[in-house]
């Protein structure tokens, strides 16, 4: 390969640096506020708390699946290991209705 000339060089540096694109839920997080109340609107600030509990949450349970599969010896994180992981980190009822809601997409995907 060879050398780069210095105009090269020089143009790559006055090139204005993009910025990271951030990742956010807040098109799910709208979606699902408008099937359970349509006439309910979110602020930015109420937008950005949603969007930090449900990153914070999958990252909760992402680590505690990654913990079980390192636990047991395994090197792929199945089902068994989320479900296992949301039962861990979710209280109660609420893990009860995440672990059915997920079995319910599961199956959606995998007949579709």
């Amino acid at each position: 390969m060879a050398p780069k000339t210095a105009a090269a060089s020089k143009h790559a540096a006055d090139k204005k640096r993009r910025s990271s694109r951030k990742e956010t839920f807040n098109s799910y997080i709208f979606k699902v506020l408008k099937q359970v109340h349509p006439k309910t609107g979110i602020s930015k600030k109420s937008m950005m708390i949603m969007n930090s509990l449900v990153s914070d949450t999958f990252d909760r349970i992402v680590s505690e699946a990654g913990r079980l599969c390192k636990y047991s010896n395994k090197g792929t994180l199945s089902s068994r290991e989320i479900q296992t992981a949301i039962r861990l980190v979710l209280p109660g009822e609420l893990a009860k209705h995440a672990v059915s809601e997920g079995t319910k997409a599961v199956t959606k995907f995998t007949s579709a």
